[in-house]
């Protein structure tokens, strides 16, 4: 099987690299681009940021009563100037530092659990090491990576560290100080991807059964041949979950998915996957070929690259036909037959399923 795009940043050092980085640090790996990106006038880029700059000034207002603004405006893109600081305030992360002053300094004095800093110092080489904060121990993104890895593992025990969040921090420290990062990150991991990091991925699970009843209903074709070659959702859902897009997506794409992500919560990283679930094997032709298992894998792990574009995602996401209330029956579906399920492992007509606790979505 062919590997995927995002799988060799991991692999091997060996691969093209530019002597020079990107406009966005990388000097090489899928997510590298040499493309100029099409530039808006000087006029509106100084009129979106001086909107974004109100907004944040009047930040609770416009969150008690004008939140639908605030979501056009991050699905049109945030204005890089200004993305770090919207980032901190959309996630919530300026009250949880507000609330928790010299915390972040604290946790980092404390040494932490030793096989847990192991396993975070074994790691934190391995996260973009194509880009120029990563690229070797001295430079100060790895520093910064390990510092609020092991902060999270101290300040959230019950989670600990998990791979599938290296990403995660480092994506954040490419963007906000370490401190603002670390808060950012305590805010994706507790609310927006609650429950994603603790042993059993029953959360995923759950996740890869909502995944796969909204396919039911947007694609009905696509749908269909996943079922019949057998295709479960967490043989190529998993990653992209776990990591929120870090390691899947081109550059550009990622980080206008995050402006929408961050305000509108997990639902966002549902129609990424169902964008590049229903574009991949849309054509007849295609499915065709897929002629089992591993093939519909290599297509869905390998997108075509139009696909993957900043505006065809964004634009296709904007056109999914679901509602809210689709989510919920999906969810409420998922709930009851774990339970069922759950309940007939233990023998006990009560047993519980998946935590109804978990993360609250934005309206959308």
């Amino acid at each position: 099987m062919a590997t995927p795009p995002r799988a060799l940043d991991t692999i091997s050092l060996c691969s093209t690299v530019s002597s020079c980085p990107d406009r966005n640090g990388f000097y090489g790996g899928f997510q590298r681009s040499d493309k100029p990106k099409e530039p808006l006038s000087k006029a509106q880029i100084i009129a979106r940021e001086k909107k974004w700059l109100y907004m944040i000034d009047n930040w609770s207002i416009y969150m008690s009563k004008n939140y639908k603004k605030i979501r056009d405006r991050c699905r049109k893109g945030i204005p890089k100037s200004v993305r770090p600081k919207a980032w901190f305030y959309l996630s919530g992360a300026y009250l949880l530092k507000k609330k928790n002053p010299d915390v972040y300094e604290e946790l980092l004095k404390k040494p932490g659990n030793p096989s847990t800093i192991e396993e975070i110092r074994k790691d934190k080489h391995r996260q973009f090491p194509f880009h120029e904060m990563f690229l070797d121990e001295e430079k100060v993104g790895q520093i910064e990576l390990f510092n609020v890895l092991k902060a999270y593992s101290i300040y959230n025990p019950k989670v600990g560290f998990c791979q599938a969040q290296a990403p995660i921090a480092a994506f954040l420290l490419m963007h906000l100080p370490a401190e603002d990062a670390f808060w950012v990150f305590v805010s994706v991991c507790d609310v927006y991807l609650q429950d994603y990091f603790i042993p059993g991925l029953e959360v995923i699970q759950n996740d890869a059964g909502i995944l796969e009843g909204l396919l039911k209903k947007t694609c009905p074709p696509v749908y269909r041949h996943l079922q019949k070659h057998k295709v479960e959702p967490l043989l190529y859902m998993t990653d992209w979950f776990l990591c929120a897009m870090t390691r899947t997506l081109p550059w550009e794409t990622l980080l206008r998915v995050w402006d929408c992500f961050l305000a509108e919560g997990i639902r966002v990283m549902f129609k990424v996957a169902l964008v590049i679930i229903g574009a991949s094997l849309s054509r007849h032709k295609v499915r065709k070929t897929c002629t089992g298992l591993c093939e519909t894998l290599e297509v869905l792990r390998s997108p075509p690259e139009h696909i993957m574009e900043e505006e065809f995602i964004i634009n296709n996401m904007m056109r999914l036909n679901l509602r809210v209330e689709d989510f919920q029956i999906e969810h409420t579906r998922q709930k009851a037959r774990r339970a069922k399920q759950k309940a007939q492992q233990d023998g006990l007509a009560s047993g519980g399923g998946a935590s109804s606790s978990r993360r609250n979505m934005p309206t959308l």
